[in-house]
């Protein structure tokens, strides 16, 4: 199998919006229990230059198509030139509006996005200033060539210290010693399938809780962000995820998300405010990103990107996000992020076909790009974001309704792209 290593890490170089609230209508259209319509196909055991020509259509139609899907009409950006990556998704982390995609649905491997999972699974359970001396055992089957944070046997850390081990260096070593806790690998993975699945991230197999390279261990772009997007809606996530470095024992270490700590070739980006990269041989380079700008919220996934240049899928996302927020209130959608399955209204009536989301039939004025080619630190902890209230989740009364205000802090609105 192959080491998890995010890019640039040890291992492997490779209208206003005055509303507080808002409640999508179209969020409400999936039933609870995916149809048979919706179902994924079963995962390869190794991932394939094309993707299939049938996959989930969860959250519209036209996700399940094949190629890039976005409406062009006037006014409406082009896509920006050099994407390379197998699967891509843009979205309206507020609305849930899924502004244009690529191959959403293909079930690729995650690599270390997967922790994402991990961590919306398993960080409500214990308090972060909860202290655990580590075992021998809990080191075990701790995959060869694995991102580490550095974790000793017999040393006591924190929760938080933990915490920021995964999400700041994508230590597996950490990942291990919290599954521990959680009662072992084992139900860990069989707790995050759950949470996968509540989640309606039906695209999801987890094998292992790290991400390491696993047969048949998939996901894709649709659910990582639906993961994500959940995830950001707790507010130690949203502090671990956004924190740029940190101590760990005696070490300094720094986050390896490079929009968020920058690199040479790489600025941090404008807003960005997490969420979390990932790197194997199987799965080359993935990310997961959340940004604001002007109010608005988006949230980036790039997986695999076939061009290999250093740091290719931050460029890659950083070049989404310009096109996103440049197009957000202009392009129609393509599709949407489905709520959790205890979001939707129990007896709900809606209908369990696929369907096209609103503002997707390509009305007047507007062309439908289908399988078309893109167009030719702070000190301490260094947390990044502060977002006042975060993300929301009103689950009474069957609402899934999400806090639209995602300040940012003056730190991070000073912090622009050279």
């Amino acid at each position: 199998m192959s080491p998890v290593s995010p890019s640039g890490a040890q291992v492997r170089a490779r209208g206003a919006r005055g509303s507080l609230l808002v409640a999508s209508a179209t969020l409400f259209s999936l039933a609870v229990t995916a149809p048979a319509a919706l179902a994924a196909p079963s995962p390869t055991t190794s991932p394939t230059v094309t993707p299939p020509a049938q996959m989930s259509t969860l959250g519209g139609a036209r996700l399940g198509m094949p190629g890039t899907q976005v409406n062009l009409a006037p006014g409406v950006p082009v896509l920006p030139k050099g994407l390379t990556a197998r699967s891509w998704i843009v979205a309206d982390a507020e609305s849930g509006q899924v502004l244009a995609a690529h191959n959403a649905h293909w079930r690729l491997p995650p690599a270390s996005t997967l922790k994402m999972l991990f961590a919306d699974t398993v960080l409500p359970r214990f308090p972060k200033d909860t202290r655990y001396k580590v075992a021998p055992a809990d080191l075990e089957g701790l995959g060869d060539g694995s991102s580490v944070v550095g974790v000793k046997e017999g040393a006591t850390y924190s929760v938080r210290d933990l915490w920021l081990g995964v999400f700041l260096k994508s230590g597996n070593d950490a990942v291990r010693v919290l599954s521990a806790m959680n009662g072992g690998v084992r139900r860990t993975v069989e707790d995050m399938q759950k949470h996968a699945e509540e989640l309606q991230a039906l695209d999801t197999q987890v094998v292992s809780p790290d991400g390491y390279d696993a047969p048949e261990q998939v996901s894709s772009a649709y659910d990582l962000t639906l993961i994500a997007r959940s995830g950001l809606q707790k507010k130690d996530f949203r502090d671990y995820c956004s924190t740029v470095s940190a101590k760990f024992g005696a070490t300094e270490i720094r986050n390896t998300n490079r929009l968020l700590s920058g690199d040479s070739d790489v600025p941090v980006y404008q807003g960005i405010a997490g969420v979390k990269n990932g790197n194997t041989t199987h799965a080359g380079a993935t990310f997961t990103g959340v940004a604001e700008r002007g109010g608005k919220v988006l949230l980036v996934t790039v997986m695999n990107p076939e061009k290999h240049d250093h740091n290719e899928v931050y460029k890659e996302t950083a070049k989404l996000f310009d096109w996103g927020f440049q197009a957000d209130g202009k392009v129609n959608p393509v599709g949407e992020l489905v709520p959790p399955r205890s979001a939707v209204p129990a007896g709900s009536t809606s209908s369990a076909s696929p369907r096209q989301t609103p503002g997707t039939g390509g009305g007047a004025g507007a062309k439908a790009a289908a399988s078309a080619p893109a167009a030719s630190g702070s000190s301490g902890v260094g947390t990044a974001l502060a977002i006042a209230g975060g993300l929301l989740v009103l689950l009474g009364g069957g609402a899934y309704l999400v806090n639209r205000r995602w300040p940012l802090p003056d730190l991070m609105r000073r912090r622009s792209r050279p």
